[in-house]
């Protein structure tokens, strides 16, 4: 391989908040090891945004900044490239982060007491964005069909008809489950929203980061229709482990809607221009790193396999759930283990392996547990070596 995915930086005590968690949980954790959790990477960074990032240093002051045409290019261009969009610079809207984003999306688009729908298990912070801003969550619970999960679109509709249901956050990849939504389920979503008035905002910050074998979908691709009721949250920060940087492109074509969302974040936060490095680490990943994510993405989904085989050959009670897109795999421990604080206890104290837990998922995740794959192959493997030990001791 062009680039290093098997060194591993620690980042003990240098205020990563996955490793900091990880010591609130177990004070005790051994020093050699590495967190599963948040959704970063222990990966060396590309080192074309290390060493641009250096010269732009040297050649800078670190003023007010605002997005370059350089910028807009990169992003424009990687949308075509990478996802055969076509959009304008003019449909961007940048922000810190595509949480941050959608308190201001929520704000701009609904009122109190209206509701958001959901479909859960789903990526927490929506919960807590909703319910922060006085709307309502309402959810369209997921259908765990053995190894995947589909969309109960009878009950979808009948959420997305009621008077109060204003906004959707789809998440696509969808964060924890992995799945790739298709193209046909994407269009039922968009029918079914567009016909009761219900907007659309895709979360597909993970939309670079899809498995061999399957295809990702912009959800305003599809049509006009659907690229006008509908804003497509992205960023660089998952695709290239740059989310300390905090630079995310919020796009829709909408210009009311934009227009909505531009005054509401001059409202809320005022200055709202990026990190100087932000700007400038996004162009650079954009414009020159293809060739390493597609090098990780490789990575990732020998990663992937690897737990795969390991769990059908070593603990069988514990199911795999296919991985179509993020780097975050879904595992079903319910076999293993009913009791889902009586999991977390083992995991945090016998085997010192420590994912996110299913249930701050919502309630459907309980007995759950989400890894993150985004690690040196040997990390990996020391680590499953240690779940099993552990299943040994406390289950066998």
């Amino acid at each position: 391989m062009k680039y290093d995915f098997e060194t591993l930086v620690t980042r003990r005590n240098v205020g990563s908040s996955k490793w900091n968690l990880m010591q609130k949980l177990n004070g005790d954790v051994s020093d050699d090891i590495v967190p599963f959790s948040v959704a970063d990477m222990e990966f060396k960074m590309p080192p074309q945004i290390v060493e641009g990032l250096k010269k732009y240093i040297d050649d800078s002051i670190f003023g007010y900044t605002e997005a370059t045409e350089e910028y807009y290019k990169a992003v424009c261009n990687w949308m075509e490239r990478r996802h055969d969009w076509k959009i304008k610079k003019e449909w961007i809207t940048e922000f810190s982060g595509v949480v941050p984003a959608l308190h201001i999306i929520i704000r701009a688009l609904t009122e109190k007491e209206d509701s958001v729908l959901l479909m859960t298990p789903v990526y927490y912070p929506f919960y807590t964005v909703i319910k922060l801003n006085n709307r309502r969550v309402i959810k369209n619970e997921l259908v765990f069909c053995s190894d995947h999960y589909e969309i109960n679109f009878e009950d979808f509709e009948e959420k997305a008809k009621l008077e109060s249901t204003k906004l959707l956050i789809l998440c696509n990849p969808h964060n924890p489950v992995g799945r790739v939504w298709s193209e046909e389920e994407l269009k039922k979503i968009g029918r079914i929203c567009i016909d009761n008035n219900v907007l659309i905002v895709s979360d597909e910050i993970h939309f670079d980061l899809i498995m061999p074998g399957y295809k990702h979908t912009v959800f305003a691709n599809i049509s006009e229709e659907f690229a006008g009721s509908s804003v497509i949250c992205t960023a660089p920060s998952k695709t290239f482990n740059l989310a300390g940087l905090q630079a995310s492109n919020i796009i829709t074509s909408n210009k009311k809607i934009r227009d909505k969302i531009v005054t509401e974040r001059r409202a809320s936060i005022g200055n709202s221009g990026l990190n100087i490095f932000g700007y400038k680490a996004c162009e650079i990943a954009y414009n020159e790193c293809e060739d390493w994510l597609d090098e990780l993405i490789q990575v990732l989904s020998e990663n992937k396999k690897l737990v795969e085989d390991f769990m059908k050959t070593n603990i069988a009670e514990i199911k795999v759930i296919d991985l179509e897109g993020t780097y975050l795999q879904w595992l079903d421990f319910r076999t293993l283990e009913e009791d889902h604080k009586v999991l977390e206890k083992f995991m945090h104290t016998e085997a010192q392996f420590f994912l996110d837990e299913g249930y701050i998922f919502g309630d459907e995740g309980q007995g759950f547990e989400r890894i993150n794959l985004a690690c040196p192959k040997d990390v990996l493997k020391e680590a499953l070596d240690r779940l099993l030990e552990a299943v040994k001791r406390c289950y066998k």
